[in-house]
């Protein structure tokens, strides 16, 4: 069973549930920040954990957040094969000793991602172009591990995938909101609801890209856990 781990009420898995339902892959999804507990890491075939307005650091006001990385860490030992998107990716970096900074190399917005050299031969990113449009809205950013890959880049935050082992993933951008999760996002706060319907404009022009470079990355994540054949 796939498992994808909720952290925030206002994160939800978006085209991800989408995509997975149109192609009848079963997944449970889980809301730790709700109370639900965690299956055992052995117990699951694959898990994606999503991304949260809090922050890696941030355990003592959301003291779930300790037992999803202790989640994420039995899950990379056990071999599952792991996504993190966004705080996803934060405490996947966290769970493996490298640093989550506060405050530093935020994105807000409908940007390009270039993948490295190292990316392009990555099977999470097979078929996607070496520059793709996707989503970013994130204040924090990671370091990349010690002995782990650095996949992509862009021109404000230099870090913004990298994989640990061979199927564990980290990302700093969003392949997963909907124009609804876009223009809720945006309402947030005072300093980005004035820019709401420019947000989503953005967004809405790049939008046919954007959900091709997301399926496929979903697609390659699932030939990965075995739960889906390679085309």
């Amino acid at each position: 069973m796939l498992v994808m781990i909720q952290n925030d009420s206002e994160v939800p898995p978006g085209i991800f549930g989408d995509f997975l339902r149109e192609e009848r892959i079963p997944f449970s999804l889980v809301h730790p920040c709700a109370g639900d507990p965690l299956p055992l890491p052995a117990e699951v075939t694959a898990a994606i954990v999503l991304g949260g307005a809090m922050g890696v650091h941030d355990t003592e006001k959301h003291p779930f957040l300790e037992t999803v990385k202790a989640f994420i860490g039995g899950c990379v030992a056990a071999g599952r094969p792991y996504l993190g998107i966004c705080l996803g990716g934060q405490l996947l970096a966290d769970v493996f000793g490298a640093p989550v900074t506060s405050g530093a190399d935020g994105e807000k917005g409908t940007f390009p991602v270039d993948l490295t050299v190292e990316g392009e031969r990555d099977p999470l990113f097979a078929g996607i172009p070496r520059r793709f449009i996707t989503f970013q809205w994130h204040d924090d950013t990671f370091a990349v591990p010690t002995g782990g890959v650095l996949l992509a880049s862009s021109a404000v935050c230099l870090r913004q995938a990298f994989r640990v082992g061979d199927r564990a993933w980290g990302l700093q951008f969003h392949p997963e909101v909907n124009r609804e999760i876009v223009g809720a996002w945006a309402r947030w706060s005072g300093d980005t609801a004035p820019d709401a319907e420019s947000f989503l404009a953005a967004f809405a022009a790049a939008e046919t890209e954007y959900r091709a470079a997301s399926r496929l990355m979903l697609g390659n994540f699932l030939v990965a856990a075995g739960m889906k054949r390679a085309r």
